[in-house]
């Protein structure tokens, strides 16, 4: 070998490119940890060994009853987040089944159909350093599980999304609406809710349990489908959008299309339930195949008369979150009957007739997704869609952030999207949703019981949500006639609590929680200590500069979580959580 070979050698061998993804690589390997299911516990399930290509010494199978489970003990030796994956066998079809992390609902999750063993992403979980239970529970069941997987994860980047709509005539006041999403999206959650008939009865129901009403108004454009004004419907909702909005609202509008045409109109489907796929025989993908045919007519009409709607409120000037054609994937409605090439079809239909045949640039464009395997197959795509939704029904008093279904779909869209939880039963709880970093921009939660019942959301939980320093409600919407972005710092709430999962030293700060003074300890003393309070709007409150132990005075701040920023001169850098009574 000549001299220069080996000097060229030696190079790469000290250069920190080559070591570094060595490095990572080895931490990666040394810090993943794969566990048999039949190391579990088993709760009405069984440990078999019949079906070929299981790892381990066995699978457990028997997910045919309620609550049926395994409970896999999993071992870490760092508090944080990991991706995990699931090893399973589906012969008998695709199904979805639960998972639990140390006791909190982690999400539920689709697995596809296979007959032989394979392995499935389930998503981030976030893992304490020691013991940890991963516990796999029946919903649909008929599925047998070989191993839960782990590595180290971070989460996706959320902050890659366009600061201007798809549509490049937007009105201004969808503009300032999408702006103001944007500012907010990353550090706080919107508050929003369904309203019956776009009424007052649940926003009088929250602000008589609360002192709060919602930020967001949630409507519906169902009546005015020509099928059921046919059969005699009407409807105020343009009008009560309107109104929303002239009180400083922002406004939701979504669609419950009666199908064209086709209602059965049975005592088991009847007229008015024609949005569901059992309930007509109306075929989209005769209308995507024969723009000549009576279907893609009826398709027109229908869209044409939903756009005399939402003229109404683009000639006063209201913006419009619109979310049409929304939960296609699950099939259950007719849009998504026929799988995802008619359904994207019509979505890029209606834009293109709404905006550039009817000239409406007060709407901004929702897309209701899921974070399956399948979910990218019914993306309309990137021109057009706005915002990504998913809607998230789970069990009463269920306030799981859902961080996994979140993080995956940002990860979907590459966090070129904001991403919204567009509906829901159960309102997430606000501190776990800070905690575990999922970034939700809005919720929506449905309305009449799911709201008002005290059993699907407990009305403490409720009261708690808000008047949550995290949770955006209407009393502190901006004017958005003069809309001002807010003042975040660089340094966002999310990045400052993602730090607080990762330290770099042992930030001491005592005591906590604290009514007055908390107290600091010098990470490395001799050199400057630079001190930062945060509230969770991202607003810097306190900056303090120390060369030993500090302590800040917190009595002037109001009752609330604050994040303690802590920095030396070219030394470590940490933040902790700070509960100010």
């Amino acid at each position: 070998m000549s001299v220069s070979r080996i000097e060229n050698a030696f190079r790469v061998l000290i250069s920190p490119y080559f070591w570094v993804p060595v490095f990572n690589f080895l931490f990666t390997a040394i810090q993943a940890q794969k566990v048999e299911a039949e190391s579990g516990t088993l709760s009405g399930t069984d440990v078999a060994s019949s079906r070929a290509g299981y790892s381990g010494t066995g699978y457990v199978t028997g997910f045919d009853a309620e609550n049926d489970a395994v409970t896999i003990p999993l071992t870490v030796d760092k508090d944080g987040l990991y991706q995990m994956y699931i090893g399973y066998a589906g012969p008998y079809g695709e199904k979805t089944n639960d998972v639990y992390v140390n006791g909190e609902f982690a999400g539920s999750h689709v697995f596809p159909e296979t007959n032989s063993f394979g392995e499935t992403t389930f998503g981030k979980v976030n893992l304490v350093n020691g013991d940890n239970a991963i516990k796999i529970v029946k919903n649909w069941g008929y599925f047998e599980v070989d191993y839960v997987r782990v590595e180290p994860a971070k989460p996706n980047e959320i902050d890659h999304f366009p600061k201007t709509l798809i549509n490049p005539n937007a009105s201004e006041e969808a503009s300032v609406i999408y702006q103001f999403l944007g500012d907010y999206y990353g550090h706080r959650i919107i508050a929003g809710q369904q309203s019956t008939n776009g009424g007052d009865t649940e926003f009088n129901f929250l602000e008589n349990k609360t002192g709060k009403i919602p930020a967001i108004k949630g409507f519906d454009l169902i009546d005015y489908s020509p099928s059921r004004v046919e059969h005699g419907t009407t409807s105020q909702q343009s009008e009560l959008s309107i109104d929303w909005w002239g009180k400083g609202g922002v406004v939701a509008q979504m669609w419950h299309w009666n199908a064209p045409s086709g209602l059965l109109d049975t005592d088991d489907a009847p007229w008015w339930s024609g949005f569901y796929t059992y309930a007509t025989t109306f075929d989209l993908s005769v209308a995507m195949n024969d723009d000549a045919s009576d279907e893609y007519q009826l398709i027109i009409r229908d869209i044409d008369v939903i756009a005399e709607e939402l003229k109404k409120a683009s000639d006063t000037k209201t913006p419009l979150l619109w979310r049409p054609l929304h939960e296609a994937e699950g099939g259950w409605f007719w849009w998504g009957a026929k799988g995802p090439a008619p359904c994207v079809w019509l979505w890029r239909l209606m834009y293109d007739r709404l905006t550039n045949h009817h000239g409406l640039n007060n709407l901004i464009w929702v897309w209701t997704g899921t974070n399956s395997d399948k979910a990218m197959d019914w993306y309309p795509g990137d021109d057009y869609v706005d915002i990504i939704g998913a809607d998230i029904y789970l069990n009463d008093q269920n306030y799981s952030p859902s961080f996994s279904v979140f993080d995956e779909m940002v990860g979907k869209h590459h966090g070129n999207r904001i991403i919204t939880m567009s509906e829901n039963g159960t309102i997430p709880d606000p501190d776990a949703l800070d905690a575990q970093r999922a970034r939700w921009s809005w919720f929506n939660t449905w309305s009449g019981d799911f709201i008002m019942d005290g059993v699907k959301n407990d009305l403490n939980h409720i009261n708690a949500v808000y008047n949550h320093e995290y949770v955006i409600t209407f009393d502190e919407l901006p004017d958005f006639s003069n809309y001002q972005s807010p003042d975040f710092p660089d340094d966002s709430i999310a990045a400052l609590v993602l730090a607080v999962s990762e330290h770099h030293y042992d930030l001491n700060v005592y005591p906590n929680p604290t009514s007055d003074f908390v107290h600091i300890r010098h990470p490395a003393p001799g050199k400057m200590m630079l001190i930062d309070v945060f509230d969770l709007r991202g607003k810097r409150v306190i900056h303090k500069q120390s060369n030993h132990d500090a302590t800040l005075n917190l009595s002037t701040l109001i009752r609330g979580v604050y994040v303690i920023k802590v920095a030396t001169e070219n030394g470590p850098v940490d933040s902790k959580k700070i509960l100010k009574e």
